[in-house]
């Protein structure tokens, strides 16, 4: 990435895409002193493996232009000032709270549209179970995500355990599911699906997994969002699986005290939930260059997973 100062600007030229950078030296992390060059250099570090999770996925970001210690907010429309060489698509946008009939969002393919990103503070990047096609339609989802979040009282380590339930039950349907701790407070756990099956069956089979488990580890899980109900607990959220709902994106740095991101984790790793926390941007960083990328089997290009059941 070739680079000059101009002023407080800085131009760089990335795969052939020119680029001016506002303050690089700008703290976006006030806790740690972390700078927007340094989150560069980890979606730098990690960007095969985050495009490969953002590939043909309308991208909503989550922006903090002063910083995490300041206000944020969501952006689904593409911003003003947009390359115009990023990829865009034009969706329906039913119940849209700004009344709006179709959203335009970014479709990000290069490191160049991750660069264009971080630079306007986007330090989140939330992304649907479905793709879109060469021509903007919508496809079936290919992946079925299981969101885990811990209520009062529990963490990660009661999170893994429930995960290597969640693990055991999709195995017996045939479905391989691979944990991603979210760089907030719990984790996901994603399994390739056919991508013949629509959003509604994907979301009821979770829905199913949810209250199964709920009656079978009361102490632990529950499926059902009501706050009373979670204290101590594991809240399964399987309508993530909406067709309208977005997840933070695996290796996505996350807009938290601490610059953490989602990370990929092992089965290992899970099964010593004592020692389980939230990775940082560097340790990620440092983990996808010696163990490459962990959810190889979740890109674009590996092969489907298989249907689930419908009962």
């Amino acid at each position: 990435m070739a680079a000059r100062s101009e002023g407080e600007d800085t131009v760089v030229e990335v795969d052939g895409r020119r680029l001016r950078l506002r303050r690089l030296e700008k703290v976006l992390y006030p806790s740690t002193g972390t700078t927007k060059a340094e989150v560069l250099t980890y979606v730098t570090t990690v960007a095969p493996a985050l495009l490969a999770q953002l590939h043909d996925r309308p991208v909503t970001r989550k922006r903090w232009p002063d910083g995490v210690a300041s206000s944020s907010f969501f952006e689904k429309n593409v911003p003003r000032g947009m390359p115009e060489w990023v990829r865009t698509v034009e969706l329906d946008a039913p119940g849209s709270t700004k009344n709006r009939e179709t959203i335009h969002y970014p479709l990000v393919e290069d490191l160049a549209g991750l660069v264009w990103l971080v630079n306007l503070a986007a330090l989140e990047l939330h992304v649907p179970q479905w793709r879109v096609g060469p021509r903007g339609g919508v496809r079936q989802p290919d992946r079925l995500v299981v969101d885990l979040d811990p209520g009062e009282g529990a963490g990660l380590a009661e999170c893994a355990e429930v995960a290597l339930a969640v693990r055991e039950r999709l195995a017996a349907d045939g479905l391989e599911c691979h944990p991603v701790t979210s760089g907030s407070k719990g984790m996901q756990l994603y399994a390739a699906v056919s991508g013949e099956q629509d959003a509604d069956v994907l979301r009821s089979y979770a829905h199913r997994l949810a209250q199964g488990l709920e009656r079978d580890r009361p102490d632990l899980v529950v499926s059902r969002m009501t706050k009373v109900l979670r204290g101590g607990k594991v809240l399964l959220d399987w309508s993530q699986n909406n067709s309208a709902k977005t997840t933070v994106a695996p290796y996505s740095p996350r807009g938290r005290e601490r610059p953490c991101a989602a990370a990929p984790r092992t089965w290992d790793e899970l099964d010593a939930p004592e020692t389980l926390r939230q990775l940082t941007l560097e340790e990620v960083g440092e983990r996808y260059a010696r163990d490459d990328d962990l959810l190889a089997d979740l890109a674009p290009g590996a092969d489907p997973g298989p249907r689930v059941p419908t009962s």
